[in-house]
């Protein structure tokens, strides 16, 4: 009888892991991977110093980072205990670079509150960046002494380059929001080059990577991980920029139209810019060389009506859905190479999470 109980049990996880969509699967860790984050930022002397460098943790991200992490180490078979330290070390991440994107991008809200620089100033606000990226390290060391030589250097050696590759992406973006800001200097592949480094591999195959790398499973595999990630990473990020256009703020937990007010590259404008007429091209262009404080709200309206005369949003959603199919047909072609289980389903619904999102 007790067996047979145990059997019921066993079968009962396993048919709630097989319907787990990945925003369940990611509620599932959010308390422990934060747990964790805090474990590292205890609040000690100077107190205010410390209270700041956990605000962005504390206002707590969507961690799909951490999650695509967790679930590409679970897929493999990694033990939790492996993952959740790496998974932390992940979502600091996002937390310490969206402090510097801040104040580099001079945005007004961040999780639906204002800016840490809006609060603070730009200096405090770098140096509570500067405070966390030094902890992320600090996690990914203490995980080489638990996981070992091998895997530990595999993880940290794959942090690096991630995040190395990301930064080049935010120097492209940012030279053109800063130097050239002349949408006729530019082509899609600028855009697709700065969503590679900045969204593909950082935000989605880059964490599925490490998860794997946690697992201990070869570079063909984690090669696998790039290809079902890659245009997931692009779906996800064209989504972004249409959710700017098109979101609540009060969801959305950023300023509407705040990639028209820092003067972002996105599909949605460089589309709208090619259909758009002589005298509408030199008029995006003005605005697009003025700094953020110097739009007006009529120019934003310019840019808006633009984009809606010329389908900027419908191009970008057709592309995004495109990527989207891509990235499915990749697992679907991955079978056999992938286990066939439960996580791969929840893959799948990251991978539609990643694209149908709200926020």
């Amino acid at each position: 009888m007790g067996a047979r109980l145990n059997y019921i049990v066993f079968i009962a996880k396993t048919a709630q892991l097989t319907s787990m969509d990945f925003k369940e699967y990611v509620d599932r860790y959010r308390d422990s991977i934060f747990n964790k984050i805090m474990e590292y930022l205890p609040l000690k002397d100077p107190m205010d110093h410390y209270k700041i460098v956990r605000e962005y943790s504390e206002r707590k991200g969507n961690y799909r980072r951490p999650g695509l992490l967790m679930l590409g180490g679970e897929m493999f078979g990694a033990k939790l205990d492996k993952l959740l330290l790496p998974a932390a070390a992940m979502q600091l991440s996002e937390d310490w670079i969206l402090i510097h994107d801040d104040v580099e991008d001079n945005s007004e809200l961040r999780r639906g509150k204002p800016a840490l620089h809006k609060i603070y100033g730009n200096e405090i606000a770098i140096n509570a960046g500067d405070a966390a990226h030094i902890v992320m390290w600090k996690m990914l060391k203490d995980y080489m002494l638990e996981a070992g030589q091998t895997t530990g250097n595999r993880v940290f050696d794959k942090f690096y380059n991630m995040l190395e590759y990301t930064v080049e992406g935010q120097y492209i973006e940012t030279n053109f929001m800063s130097n050239i800001k002349d949408l006729s200097k530019v082509s899609e592949d600028l855009y697709f080059r700065i969503v590679h480094s900045k969204t593909c591999y950082y935000s989605v195959y880059g964490p599925m990577q490490i998860g794997a790398m946690a697992a201990g499973k070869d570079e063909g595999t984690i090669n696998i991980m790039k290809t079902i990630g890659e245009p997931a990473g692009i779906a996800f990020q064209i989504v972004d920029d249409i959710l700017d256009m098109t979101a609540d703020e009060s969801s959305f937990g950023k300023k509407r139209y705040g990639d028209l007010f820092e003067g972002k590259l996105t599909l949605i404008i460089h589309h709208a810019y090619n259909q758009a007429t002589k005298d509408e091209k030199e008029k995006i262009d003005a605005i697009y060389k003025k700094s953020r404080d110097q739009k007006s709200e009529d120019d934003i309206n310019f840019l808006i009506e633009a984009i809606n005369k010329y389908g900027g949003v419908d191009y970008a959603q057709s592309v995004a859905e495109s990527y989207c199919k891509k990235a499915k047909e990749a697992v679907d072609s991955s079978r056999g190479l992938i286990p066939d289980n439960e996580y791969t389903q929840t893959l799948l619904s990251a991978i539609e999470e990643l694209y149908s999102r709200k926020k």
